[in-house]
C-alpha cells in the first residue's frame, strides 16, 4: 500500500512522511535517543517535547501518577531553552531520514516570531509546532486556542517568520474546535493537530489532597480516544489542509479508527513513551493491512466515516 503522506502539500517541498504514524509532542523527548534506538522500526516523524525561548523547570513532584485507563500528568514545560536543545540535538536529527518537527510553546507573537526565525536557519528541523494551549497573557492565562482572535495572531506571527512547514495544535480544552481551526488555516496553517488529552485531578492515597504536586494534570492513553476522534471528526469537515490527529491511540484498530475519522496523520505520546519502537511497527501493519484488504493507498481510508452533510459539529447551533 503507498503510505507516504505529505503534511503540507501546499508548501514548495512539502513535508512528505513515510507512512503516518508519527510520534506526537511529549512521546520521545526530543526524539534523538527514539531514533538511535528503534532500528528499522522508524516513525513516519517525530514532534519534540514543546520547547520555549529560554530554559524552564517543571513543576514540582509529583508529576505523574499511571492509571488502567492512562496517564494523569503534570511536569509543566522543562526544557534547556530553544538554542540548546538546537546546539544539542540538531546534529543528531539530521542524522536519520525521519522527519522532526519542533514543538513551540510561546505565549506572545514576538517570542513565537523569534523562535520560528531561529528554527528557520536550521536545515535539520523539518517544521514547526506551534501549540496553542500556551497561555493568553491578555485572557487571565487561559489558551490561546480558545479564543479565535489569539490564535489567529499566533498563527500570523509563526507564518511571517519563517516559510518552514507550520503545523497548529488547537486547544483540546476549546469545546468547539471548528472556528479557531478555520481561522489557522486563513493565516497560514499547513496543517491542524489536535490531542484528546483533557484535565483531570487525581487524589493522594490518604485521600487528603491532590496526587499530583501541581493539583490538577493532563490525562493522556486510552480513555481519551473518544474525544480526539471527536476533535478530527469535527476539524476535517470544516478545512482542506491535513490534521493530524492523537489521542489514546495504540494499536492498528486505532489508527484505522483516526484515519476513517479524516486524520491524514495520526500521532502517539503515552503509547509511545512505553514502546518506542510502536510507531513504526504500526506503520508496517499498517502496510501489511492495506496488502491484505485491497487497499492501494491510505488516502482511500482517509475521511471514509465523515457524513456527506459536512460541518456538523457536537454542539447544538442557535
Amino acid at each position: 500500500m503507498r503510505l507516504r503522506q505529505d503534511l503540507a502539500p501546499g508548501r514548495r517541498g512539502g513535508l512528505v512522511l513515510r507512512h503516518p504514524v508519527i510520534v506526537a509532542a511529549g512521546g520521545a523527548g526530543y526524539g534523538a535517543e527514539l531514533l538511535d534506538s528503534v532500528g528499522a522500526e522508524l516513525p513516519g516523524a517525530i514532534v519534540t517535547r514543546s520547547l520555549t525561548r529560554e530554559a524552564m523547570r517543571g513543576t514540582r513532584p509529583p508529576r505523574m501518577v499511571p492509571r488502567a485507563d492512562g496517564l494523569l500528568h503534570a511536569i509543566g514545560r522543562p526544557n534547556p531553552g530553544l538554542e540548546a536543545v538546537l546546539r544539542r540535538y540538531g546534529p543528531r536529527w539530521g542524522a536519520h531520514d525521519v522527519p522532526v518537527l519542533v514543538s513551540l510553546w510561546a505565549d506572545t507573537a514576538d517570542d513565537i516570531a523569534a523562535m520560528a526565525r531561529t528554527l528557520e536557519m536550521h536545515p535539520e528541523v523539518a517544521g514547526l509546532e506551534l501549540d496553542l494551549g500556551a497561555p493568553d497573557r491578555g485572557r487571565g492565562g487561559e489558551p490561546i486556542g480558545l479564543d479565535v482572535g489569539a490564535s489567529e495572531t499566533a498563527t500570523v506571527a509563526a507564518r511571517a517568520a519563517t516559510d518552514l512547514p507550520l503545523v497548529v495544535k488547537l486547544a483540546s480544552a476549546a469545546p468547539d474546535p471548528r472556528p479557531v481551526a478555520r481561522a489557522v488555516v486563513a493565516a497560514g496553517a499547513d496543517a491542524i493537530s489536535v490531542s484528546g488529552s483533557v484535565r483531570g485531578l487525581a487524589l493522594d492515597e490518604p485521600g487528603t489532597g491532590a496526587a499530583l504536586g501541581a493539583g490538577y494534570g493532563w490525562l493522556s492513553g486510552p480513555a481519551t480516544k473518544p474525544l480526539g476522534l471527536r476533535l478530527v471528526y469535527e476539524v476535517a469537515q470544516v478545512v482542506t489542509v491535513p490534521v493530524v490527529g492523537a489521542g489514546g491511540a495504540s494499536s492498528l484498530a486505532d489508527v484505522l479508527d483516526y484515519l476513517r475519522a479524516g486524520a491524514g496523520v495520526v500521532g502517539l505520546a503515552t503509547a509511545a513513551l512505553a514502546d518506542p519502537a510502536l510507531p513504526g511497527r504500526l506503520g508496517r501493519e499498517l502496510d501489511a493491512w492495506g496488502d491484505a484488504h485491497g487497499v492501494g493507498d491510505v488516502r482511500e481510508l482517509i475521511g471514509r466515516a465523515l457524513p456527506r452533510r459536512r460541518d456538523r459539529g457536537s454542539l447544538r447551533s442557535r
